[in-house]
């Protein structure tokens, strides 16, 4: 089983803690979590743009005029694109969302959350405790800890001040442990996690690998 260390809120080594092997030691599959990604980005979008193509638009099918001798350029149709009120060449058109089977979406996130440990961007911490929100007090946290990069703080769940004092922090970022997703794992480069939040995701996705 994966072994990661635990820190305080001082930044001080207070322990170490041991990993579940089926998720945070699991086969990194690169092609799933791709997946994953692309299925987080098309549903994030909105895609509800319409435009009608030329087979779409109403109207005769009959040709303007006939092919020779009037000195004209050849037409064979009002709802080409080059007329007004013709169709759109290649319009945009509603979307039906990108979707990947439950399994997979799990295997994806234990293939990111496994990635992390395995590359030592996964921090542990004991506790987090924000009495107020404070994007000072965090700053603070993140400097003891000796973060400069882009971190994803996971709590067990949605602690509004922990949300609110990361928020105006440029590459911060925060998750509840239920509603982590492959993307927000992948798009930061460590990942900083409660030990409550630990206990909280190993113990879904830990009954979805053994009702599987």
């Amino acid at each position: 089983m994966p072994t990661v260390a635990v820190f305080s809120m001082q930044g001080d080594q207070v322990g170490e803690i041991m990993l579940r092997d089926e998720i945070f030691g699991a086969e990194v599959n690169e092609g799933l979590m791709h997946q994953a990604v692309r299925m987080y980005l098309n549903n994030r979008r909105a895609g509800t743009a319409k435009a009608k193509s030329r087979g779409e638009v109403g109207g005769t099918t009959r040709k303007p005029w006939r092919q020779k001798g009037l000195g004209r350029a050849r037409a064979g149709s009002v709802k080409s694109p080059l007329w007004r009120g013709g169709g759109v060449t290649f319009p945009p058109s509603p979307r039906d969302g990108f979707k990947m089977p439950r399994k997979a979406r799990r295997a994806a996130l234990k293939s990111a959350l496994s990635a992390k440990v395995r590359d030592g961007e996964f921090m542990v911490l004991d506790s987090l405790t924000i009495e107020k929100p404070s994007t000072k007090s965090m700053a603070e946290l993140l400097q003891r800890l000796q973060l400069n990069k882009k971190a994803l703080i996971v709590t067990a769940g949605r602690d509004r001040a922990v949300d609110l004092s990361a928020r105006n922090l440029p590459g911060v970022g925060t998750a509840a442990a239920r509603m982590l997703n492959v993307y927000d794992v992948l798009s930061h480069d460590v990942l900083v996690i409660t030990k409550d939040a630990v206990a909280s995701i190993e113990e879904v996705l830990l009954n979805e690998h053994q009702s599987a």
